[in-house]
């Protein structure tokens, strides 16, 4: 049973988060949410521990489709980064804000970028394209992430200003709008630099939040130098060009690594 022990203190997190909000907000839905998105995250380290190869793509699906069609387009809310600045200026602590608190600013302490790995929604298309490898060089165009972090601060910031009445109708259209224009650029980027994570890497705002803190996530991938052979496998099938061979917290794209597990997956002497 040792080797199940990760499955189940994913679990036990996601449950002590389901039932403190339950019991705090007295609202039962986050029992119910927090409970599927453990039980889904569980239930892809379990497969994986069971050498199921489409693990981390069922927990996609699961994880993803839940947010994007129930919660998103059926419940109505905006779980994209301008939902988060919504709640934030309305000082409620519901939906969005704690979403964003537990997978995307605190949550990485733990996961890193486990989220972008397990349960984007947009990853969740874009993983299904043919470059799952990059083809060419790293672009130096990170920096375009920055703009559309700070794009997506001022829209929600000007409809504050402007006194917009019907705000929360607005955030739901602006839920379909971002999804639809994320997809398309992200399928886009992805044919065009030959690279499926090209969106995830140079234009997704919420890496904003993710890459500083997942610098000291708990969960790392790490390399055991007495079984490593420097074949260099794991550097040419990582997605997201990491460097899983050097162990300090300073490796190369460290901060990118969404623990998809290929490099584990591929390690011919099991050095991962």
């Amino acid at each position: 049973m040792r080797k199940y022990s990760f499955p189940i203190l994913i679990l036990a997190i996601f449950e002590t988060v389901a039932v403190s909000l339950w019991l705090t907000k007295d609202n039962l839905f986050y029992l119910f949410n927090f409970s599927y998105i453990g039980l889904s995250i569980s239930l892809g380290c379990f497969l994986f521990i069971r050498k199921y190869k489409h693990a981390r793509r069922l927990v996609q699906l699961l994880v993803g489709l839940y947010m994007l069609v129930y919660l998103g387009l059926i419940c109505g809310e905006n779980m994209q980064i301008e939902g988060f600045w919504y709640y934030l200026f309305t000082g409620v602590f519901e939906a969005a804000t704690i979403h964003y608190a537990v997978a995307k600013i605190f949550g990485p302490l733990i996961f890193g970028r486990g989220w972008c790995g397990y349960a984007c929604w947009t990853a969740m298309v874009l993983d299904f394209l043919p470059y799952k490898t990059p083809k060419g060089e790293r672009k130096k165009i990170g920096w375009i992430r920055y703009i559309t972090f700070a794009l997506s601060l001022i829209f929600v910031s000007a409809l504050f200003l402007a006194k917009v009445g019907n705000i929360e109708r607005i955030m739901f259209w602006a839920f379909i709008i971002g999804n639809v224009l994320y997809y398309a650029v992200g399928i886009i980027l992805a044919f065009a630099f030959k690279d499926n994570r090209a969106f995830c890497k140079y234009i997704c705002p919420i890496t904003v939040f993710l890459k500083p803190m997942s610098y000291f996530s708990f969960i790392r991938v790490k390399c055991d130098k007495e079984k490593c052979i420097s074949c260099g496998k794991c550097k040419r099938i990582c997605p997201m060009e990491v460097d899983v061979t050097d162990n300090s917290r300073n490796r190369k794209n460290g901060t990118e690594c969404i623990l998809c597990m290929e490099c584990v997956n591929n390690c011919p002497k099991h050095a991962l």
